[in-house]
């Protein structure tokens, strides 16, 4: 699809300085632009960069006056960062812009449909699925019996979600991610082999929750595990069964949240953070990367380490860490001295 800079211009209420027929059909950082490429200049140390691109359409400030030749059209605006996000933004809506439901596809007869959808090719569909309107479900998805899904939400491709689980407006599930999957839960028997626990509950996630490609949430093994409105979750993250994240929490990539475990609002997680079950996590808690949390955490703890400390207690106890073997040779030598050796 293209666009001209005029067309581009009325979007972002900007101005042409340039040739305002000339086309663009794709974007580009402006160091790396080409003919037919849309770019964008906001950081005034990438300023060499605009008299070399070979982009067609660079988005400027309105105060930018250009001190050499230009080969690229320039389009003005108040705000050059804020104007190239919407029209991410708007490009985004028009490449996620499909309806309809593609064959081949199954949708059961007792499942109840919004208005403006979309359901991909070889996307399962079951019994008394309620879809919500302007849905998107993307090919190769599987949506279970009795699940409901909001309006505004999306299923990318490969996306599942298990039996009775319940889907907010505006949610975004990733490719691969695993809502409603069984919770881990199995009991030793006089054997000593594991016997499964039936796991009966579902999975709420609240409106605007993103949930990151590769990432499982397990149904609860009674009740709901449940995802609160503005959630965001990285990619191949594991919350186990039970598991309640409050409202407008951030978790990074690669963390595990073990089972019954509470997590408050406005927490931020980062990557490869382990968290035991059945503890409580404050409100605005953040925990460093490669956390280990085996604790109750109160509400504006800021935590590191494995098992975790606060983080100003991690820091001092870090400069005795790297020093230590140092220490540990001064300790032997006041040692000899104590003890009259030579």
């Amino acid at each position: 699809m293209k666009f001209t800079a005029e067309q581009i211009a009325g979007i972002l209420e900007g101005t042409v300085d340039g040739d305002p027929n000339i086309e663009v059909f794709k974007l580009a950082k402006i160091e790396e632009g080409t003919k037919g490429s849309l770019t964008f200049l906001a950081n005034p140390k990438y300023k060499p960069y605009i008299y070399t691109t070979q982009a067609s359409i660079t988005i400027v400030g309105s105060d930018f006056e250009p001190e050499e030749a230009l080969t690229t059209t320039l389009i003005k605006v108040e705000d050059a960062y804020g104007a190239f996000t919407k029209l991410l933004e708007y490009y985004n809506q028009i490449k996620l812009n499909k309806s309809g439901v593609e064959q081949p596809s199954f949708v059961s007869d007792s499942a109840k449909i919004g208005n403006d959808i979309y359901i991909g090719a070889f996307t399962y569909v079951g019994d008394n699925v309620k879809i919500g309107n302007n849905v998107k479900i993307f090919p190769n998805s599987y949506i279970g019996d009795n699940v409901t899904i909001g309006d505004n939400s999306i299923v990318f491709s490969g996306g599942k979600v298990y039996s009775d689980c319940v889907i907010g407006n505006n949610c975004v599930i990733n490719s691969g991610a695993i809502i409603g999957a069984d919770g881990f839960g199995f009991a030793p028997n006089e054997k000593g082999e594991y016997s499964k626990v039936p796991q009966i509950g579902n999975v709420i996630l609240e409106d605007n929750v993103d949930i990151g490609a590769g990432t499982t949430i397990d149904r609860a093994t009674l009740g709901s595990t449940i995802i609160r409105k503005g959630v965001k979750l990285d990619n191949q993250i594991q919350i186990a069964h039970n598991v309640e994240i409050g409202k407008n929490t951030v978790i990074a990539a690669q963390t595990g949240v073990a089972g019954s475990t509470k997590i408050g609002e406005n927490c931020q997680i980062g990557g490869q953070v382990g968290i035991v079950g059945h503890i409580t996590i404050g409100n605005n808690v953040r925990i460093q990367a490669q956390s280990g949390i085996g604790r109750h955490v109160k509400d504006n703890e800021v935590l590191q380490g494995s098992p975790a400390l606060t983080y100003g207690d991690y820091n001092k106890s870090y400069v005795y860490f790297k020093n230590l073997p140092k220490i540990v040779k001064n300790i032997n030598e006041i040692e000899k001295k104590l003890n009259g050796d030579s």
